[in-house]
């Protein structure tokens, strides 16, 4: 069996800038995927746009990024395409190409359909995790491991501390699957959309519409004609739980063949429209969030606070889906405010080779609504990735290392950590 430097587990964004970071940077790298592309919540889950990864100077107006590195490169990749996407808009689709061509190139080991059911632990360390890849079980060793499952299913199984849902009831924000159409007149739809809006509330309020999200959330810039949907809601379910997620997937088709019904009754903008695409994995917003070293709050990230230790930016507005029914909350920044997020919200206490990075990190369940978006996931993953490189290569520990060092390597890999 060889043994790698570092396993990373999951390969959403913040798995793939994980191990494309790590990789660089001298250390063997396995990326463990349970299905059969990278992207995670963009492959899996329909996962779009990309949400607000910037702020605006508030003298002259200029657009400042917050979110650099690895995730700028994948952004590039697609200018050099040729593809018609903006700072938000991506092709899906090509995203899965750009993803393989970035492990391929960093020689990073992938290995798909692989999904982790055990882990070894001893004396503060994860010493191998068990896998079944395919119809093979198979154990798998490292120095070094990271979670980047979204669920936390590494450091849960490891025995780490870790919150469920809101603190006062353990409810989650909802999952959503999210569904796309084509052959709907984009122009036509937009013109009509708030007379959609109040016939969707009137049906609602005599129950002929069982959704309880209180709109229709709606983006384009995916294709001519196609409409993208991230509008289900399924509240009051675990989403670890597996029997409540089985649950959750066919109350959200449910959902989405009562809307796209009611849009075709309801607008000509649906008249030649058709389902072409419903994720095969639900989305979730929300599950475990580790209790590690630090647990970032909704008052840091209100307050702006920039951390010493601090390797990722945001100020994506506090979002929260109400978990048990309808209305969602905001929160959002001015032009030039943004926070931080310390290397501390990625350290568990109880072991000292495991690092988490992405939207089960050490955060309240507000100021995870915040912090969970793909942008700020892939800058937290490559940190995570670097960070692990740092401690290996001077034989310290994901405890003892110099965060200091951490930051000065992502800032050299192009990071952005402060404007």
């Amino acid at each position: 069996m060889k043994k790698y430097d570092l396993i990373v587990v999951g390969g959403g964004l913040s798995g793939v800038n994980a191990s494309v970071a790590a990789s660089r940077a001298g250390m063997s790298v396995l990326l463990i995927e349970k299905s059969g592309a990278l992207g995670g919540a963009m492959s899996n889950s329909l996962v779009y746009p990309f949400m607000r990864y910037w702020t605006t100077d508030t003298e002259t107006n200029e657009k400042k990024y917050l979110s650099g590195g690895i995730f700028k490169e994948m952004l590039n990749k697609q200018k050099e395409m040729c593809l018609n996407t903006n700072d938000m808009n991506f092709s899906p689709e090509h995203f899965k190409f750009i993803l393989d061509e970035l492990t391929s190139e960093a020689g990073v080991d992938v290995l798909f359909h692989t999904t982790l059911y055990d882990v070894v632990n001893d004396d503060r360390k994860i010493k191998s995790i068990k896998v079944i890849a395919g119809s093979e079980k198979l154990e798998l060793s490292a120095d070094f491991f990271i979670d980047t499952t979204g669920d936390g299913n590494l450091f849960y199984i490891a025995g780490c501390d870790y919150q469920l849902g809101r603190e006062s009831d353990n409810l989650c924000q909802p999952m959503t699957t999210c569904f796309r159409m084509s052959g709907v007149d984009l122009k036509l739809y937009h013109a009509e959309s708030r007379n959609i809006h109040k016939l969707y509330c009137e049906k609602q309020q005599s129950g002929e519409i069982t959704n309880p999200r209180e709109d229709i959330l709606t983006f384009d810039g995916i294709g001519e004609g196609i409409l993208h949907f991230n509008t289900t809601r399924i509240v009051k379910l675990n989403p670890t739980d597996p029997f409540d997620v089985s649950k959750a997937e066919k109350a959200a088709r449910e959902q989405i063949f009562e809307i796209t019904n009611f849009l075709k009754e309801a607008s000509p903008a649906f008249k030649n429209s058709t389902v072409i695409s419903v994720a095969s994995d639900i989305g979730v917003r929300e599950s475990r969030k580790l209790r590690g070293e630090h647990i970032l709050t909704e008052e840091e990230l209100k307050n702006c606070t920039k951390f010493e230790d601090g390797i990722a930016l945001g100020n994506y507005d506090i979002d929260i889906h109400n978990p048990a029914g309808s209305g969602t909350s905001h929160y959002y920044f001015k032009p030039g405010e943004y926070y931080s997020i310390p290397y501390r919200s990625l350290l568990p206490k109880e072991l000292d080779n495991l690092l988490v990075a992405g939207r089960c990190i050490s955060a309240t369940h507000e100021a995870q609504a915040s912090v969970r978006i793909m942008p700020i996931c892939a800058c937290m993953g490559e940190a995570a990735g670097l960070a692990i490189a740092v401690a290996k290569q001077t034989n310290t520990n994901t405890h003892t290392l110099d965060t200091g060092i951490v930051r000065e390597k992502l800032k050299s890999n192009g990071a952005i950590l402060e404007i």
